[in-house]
């Protein structure tokens, strides 16, 4: 049952979307069989008036490299993590400056509490899921600026990537069900 209208809690108007890189803007590159990659969350219902997801490229970096790939993660996607590190395009799209050629990123918005405030409208600031490959998703942390970054740059530095990379390891490699880090990059682009 609905609250009679004057009982209702008003919520404040929400925030400008920040802008990003539109979708179709980065190379496509291909990788693999498309049989084998889904758009994944992106193919659940979405409301045309308020989208629970928006497209968006990944905003490209400078002179990226592979710092770790991990083994048993790679396994999970039914990759060879040595090839994976010798590949320049699984490079290109683990650290955002490619593509695949038959899915669209996309950044989720999302609602809750923050700093003890309800905030209608949080979101992915910083990550973009890339699909689905073989039933597992893959999403880009520090991938730039998503519609939701609210003014950040999106990027993600190196010490918190290198500790998240490591916790989940860790996590996984203790039997606690985590969320697993495929590759870790860096690039000379500053955050």
């Amino acid at each position: 049952m609905n609250a009679p209208e004057n009982l209702r809690p008003s919520l404040p108007a929400l925030a400008p979307l920040t802008p990003h890189p539109e979708p179709g803007v980065a190379p496509r590159i291909n990788l693999g069989q498309s049989a084998d990659w889904s758009p994944g969350f992106a193919s659940l219902y979405d409301d045309p008036e308020e989208p629970f997801i928006r497209p968006c490229d990944p905003s490209p970096l400078q002179d990226c490299r592979f710092l770790a790939v991990s083994e048993d993660a790679a396994a999970l996607l039914g990759l060879d993590a040595q090839e994976l590190m010798q590949s320049s395009d699984w490079l290109a799209l683990l650290s955002g400056n490619a593509v695949a050629s038959h899915l669209q990123p996309y950044a989720s918005v999302y609602a809750g509490h923050q700093f003890g405030v309800f905030v209608p409208r949080l979101g992915d600031g910083r990550a973009l899921n890339l699909g689905a490959l073989r039933g597992w998703e893959l999403q880009l942390k520090g991938a730039g600026q998503t519609p939701y970054a609210r003014f950040a740059d999106g990027r993600a530095v190196l010490r918190s990537s290198i500790r998240e990379y490591l916790c989940s390891e860790a996590m996984h490699a203790l039997g606690i069900p985590t969320t697993r880090a495929l590759s870790l990059a860096a690039a000379s682009s500053p955050v």
